[in-house]
């Protein structure tokens, strides 16, 4: 099936399809399962992530089955049609219950530090040290400021 280019699937789709049908149509209960390619939010590294959906439509002819005269659509506008030659297509809503279960923020792991603000290296490849020279030198006065002295409870630097 081809979901367009903003669905970029690892894996195929798979699950359970159900049609029934009604006086009007069909009603289409679908389960699948697939896969999407994804990058971690915080270390952008490439991830697969695993997708579910569901979609329970009904969906409506755009002839009629006894005339094959064309059925006036302005009705339902967005109800899933069926094609001139009797067929569903499922790529849509399919797409779109895709991009919907898509997360805003994908990760790679529940713990993943992402990446230094200094470097950029990843936080999860090992510690890694900065050199104190990176100090902007209008600042440089305050380096030593509160190391002398350690702070006591309700102080607040006067």
């Amino acid at each position: 099936m081809n979901l367009g280019p903003e669905v970029r699937q690892s894996e195929g789709l798979d699950g359970s399809l159900r049609l029934i049908r009604t006086n009007r149509g069909l009603v289409v209960r679908a389960r699948l399962r697939t896969a999407i390619e994804q990058q971690c939010s915080r270390c952008l590294r490439d991830i697969e992530w695993p997708i579910q959906i569901e979609i329970d439509e009904e969906a409506l002819p755009t002839l009629d089955f006894v005339t094959g005269a064309p059925v006036d659509t302005s009705d339902d506008p967005d109800a899933l049609r069926l094609t001139e030659h009797h067929e569903l297509a499922l790529e849509d809503s399919v797409r779109e219950a895709i991009l919907l279960a898509e997360p805003i923020a994908p990760l790679c792991r529940r713990d993943c530090p992402g990446l230094c603000i200094a470097c950029g290296q990843e936080l999860s490849s090992g510690p890694h040290d900065h050199p104190d020279e990176d100090v902007e030198p209008r600042l440089e006065a305050l380096r030593g400021f509160g190391e002398d002295e350690p702070r006591r409870a309700g102080d607040h630097g006067s």
